[in-house]
């Protein structure tokens, strides 16, 4: 039996996108079961490369039928993360705002459109379910957790017209207890907030990670304004009282500016807002149901720092957050949910990994995609990785490290990973300035042997495997300025175990790294730069080691390191357009108030992500079909090297940004058939829109 759950947007990458909500088609990811089991799961950012991507999951869906070795046709179910009702209705929206726009305005047209466009199958109405968003979130939680029964809470910001329900999972079934509406989304009341210190949807684990350096005090009884606690578990949350009463009381931070400690004391009281919301909801029905296990999933249950003070609270025995716990794990959840209506539902198993998505493939294969960038690489086998990547960590190196099958969720878990010695406090503020380029008090997290962890963490007795970087725990005194590059200013750290078990390549690059050093643990941070997802293949973790201040790579058994290139060995590369990308002449005005054109380049189809470029390198990228040779471009251009020389380096800051791709050149990349195309508009021009 075969179910595919599917979350995302419903317009494709190369589409206008449709005006819907972004706090809830986002996230998109295709997930797999056979007879109730996990086989393969991928979410669609690691394929087309655009964060938090609201696109159709066409590139996950043909990752997971390709590794189940089958086509759509074979497929029992298809299931959507939202119901029907929800769907139409904001179809329904959109045709108010965009009445001309051509698509069916029925959602499960739509979605059987678009699937037999990519996939030329039709899709018959009885293989296709729509199931409720929330309850996609609590299955995903409760069918991979292990319990027999428990408590399951589904919070986020919303979707299905709710923000969240309280419900019980007891065998295989899921009884709804309470939900919660839109307007009283814990969700949306941590966003709204945050929109005051400079940040916005998808930047909420930032603020999380600001609240330890602040003072709750100065604000609690600013932010008792916003919320109020109800009998029987209830709240009320007050999201039109917090922009007026902020402005009122503090500075705004603009995005960019510097950080007072006012602005770190506002985070505090926001995150302990939380905090005594979610406890009170909890306490009320742990009591109520007398459940002593909880499962955790939504947006919300991405903040660690809750989820750790559950943990240390007793109030639960025993606490499960589903990995993937925002909306790309509805996927998971929408596969689990049909899979159980049709009479496989999943194994009563604790969840011990999440290693669901592409492999890096064979050793000959990553040998032929590192070789092909002689120009820039020097790569050299070790038949002992793990022990010669330790030894390049202990004598100072930050290193990105790819092996096997990419992790499903928004955590590095050691198979698409940046790993760094955990002691240097300087670890952290290298890697976040020149590697992650961003701010420079984000805290990065530990991953122990888990034999070991206990040494170094302080964890509730009995409980010894954190496999998914879920919770934040306590550093122990004694270890905290051993621990310097992870150990957060409150003496925390958002904790990852190892088993040897579930990766034992993993598990032996921190055993070797402990023979060196005696300490079993590493820094772990997520393998992307500031502007991508976390790199999935052999290519991306290219990009980004060539893009940042990394000292090495190591993909498979290889030890990859940086040479020295020069103008010959980066013409000698292929430059192409990102499905993404899109080129546009602009009026602009000049310091002197002069009107004049300007070109840039749009990452998405919004002018707010756009970077200006110079008209040769404008002139330059026109030129390209499909993808070509740089330096074949550039004769067509100019002879002069020094004209060369500043449109590549032109050239090579818009590929640290994504904007553009370099690669060596192949003639059968995949990029589409629109490149290049040029569509004349009254103020700009678009190219590149694949």
């Amino acid at each position: 039996m075969l179910c595919l759950g599917l979350s995302g947007g419903l317009d494709k990458i190369h589409e206008n996108p449709l005006d819907l909500p972004k706090t809830f088609l986002h996230d998109g990811a295709a997930v797999l079961v056979r007879d109730g089991r996990v086989i393969a799961a991928v979410e669609e950012e690691r394929l087309n490369r655009i964060k938090h991507s609201n696109k159709f999951p066409s590139s996950a869906i043909r990752y997971c039928l390709a590794t189940a070795g089958v086509q759509l046709h074979d497929i029992d179910r298809i299931a959507f993360y939202a119901t029907e009702a929800y769907c139409n209705a904001m179809l329904e929206r959109l045709l108010v705002s965009q009445p001309d726009i051509a698509i069916p305005m029925d959602a499960k047209l739509l979605l059987r459109k678009l699937l037999a466009q990519e996939f030329g199958t039709e899709v018959e109405e009885s293989r296709l379910s729509f199931v409720h968003h929330h309850h996609a979130h609590a299955a995903s939680a409760f069918a991979m957790s292990g319990f027999e029964q428990s408590l399951i809470f589904a919070v986020d910001g919303g979707g299905d017209f709710l923000s969240g329900v309280l419900a019980v999972g007891s065998g295989t079934g899921i009884t709804e207890l309470a939900s919660f509406p839109e307007n009283n989304s814990l969700g949306l009341f941590y966003l709204e907030a945050i929109r005051y210190l400079g940040y916005g949807l998808f930047d909420e684990y930032k603020v999380m990670g600001l609240a330890p350096y602040g003072d709750p005090a100065p604000y609690r009884e600013l932010f008792g304004q916003f919320y109020e606690l109800l009998d029987n578990g209830g709240y009320r949350v007050h999201l039109d009282r917090i922009g007026p009463t902020l402005l009122r009381n503090i500075q705004v931070r603009r995005k960019g500016m510097p950080f007072t400690q006012q602005h770190r004391d506002v985070s505090a009281s926001l995150q302990e807002a939380l905090e005594r919301i979610m406890f009170h909801i909890l306490q009320h029905y742990r009591k109520s149901t007398g459940m002593k296990r909880l499962c955790l999933a939504g947006g919300v249950a991405h903040n660690c720092t809750v989820n750790g003070k559950l943990l240390y609270s007793g109030l639960f025995e025993d606490i499960f957050v589903q990995p993937a716990a925002h909306d790309a794990g509805c996927a998971l959840g929408a596969a689990l949910m049909v899979s159980s209506d049709l009479g496989m539902p999943a194994p009563r198993e604790r969840l011990q990994d999440v290693y669901w998505g592409p492999d890096i493939g064979s050793e000959r294969a990553v040998e032929r995609e590192l070789s092909a960038w002689a120009g820039h690489l020097d790569v050299e086998r070790r038949d002992d990785i793990a022990a010669s990547a330790a030894g390049w960590m202990a004598d100072g190196a930050v290193i990105g490290w790819v092996q096997g099958r990419s992790e499903f969720g928004p955590r590095a878990l050691g198979n698409r990973s940046i790993l760094a010695d955990p002691r240097p406090a300087s670890n952290k503020d290298r890697i976040n300035a020149m590697v992650k380029k961003r701010e420079g008090y984000r805290p990065f997290a530990p991953s122990v042997l888990e034999e070991d962890a206990n040494e170094f963490f302080e964890l509730p007795e009995g409980k010894r495997e954190f496999p998914f970087m879920n919770f934040v725990v306590r550093v122990r005194d004694p270890k905290r300025g051993v621990l310097g590059a992870i150990t957060h200013v409150d003496g925390t750290a958002r904790l990852q175990t190892v088993s040897r078990k579930t990766n034992p390549l993993y598990w032996d690059v921190i055993s070797a790294f402990k023979e060196r050093t005696g300490l079993p643990v590493l820094l772990n941070t997520s393998f992307n730069n500031n502007a991508e997802p976390i790199v999935d293949s052999v290519s991306d973790a290219v990009t980004t080691f060539l893009t940042t201040d990394l000292d090495g790579l190591v993909v498979g058994p290889f030890l990859v390191k940086k040479r020295t290139a020069g103008l010959e060995d980066w013409t000698a590369l292929a430059v192409s357009l990102p499905a993404y990308a899109s080129l546009h002449r602009v009026r602009a005005f000049t310091a002197e108030d002069r009107q004049e054109t300007a070109c840039e380049i749009r990452r998405g189809h919004s002018n707010r992500n756009s970077v200006r470029i110079s008209h040769g390198l404008f002139d330059l990228l026109m030129r390209i079909e499909g993808e070509a040779v740089l330096g074949s471009l550039l004769d067509t251009i100019t002879p002069e090297r020094s004209k060369r020389e500043a449109l590549v380096k032109e050239l090579l800051g818009l590929w640290e940004q994504r904007c553009v791709r370099l690669h060596p050149p192949r003639a059968t990349l995949a990029i589409g058939s629109g490149a290049g195309h040029a569509e004349s508009e009254p103020e700009h021009v678009t190219v590149g829109v694949v």
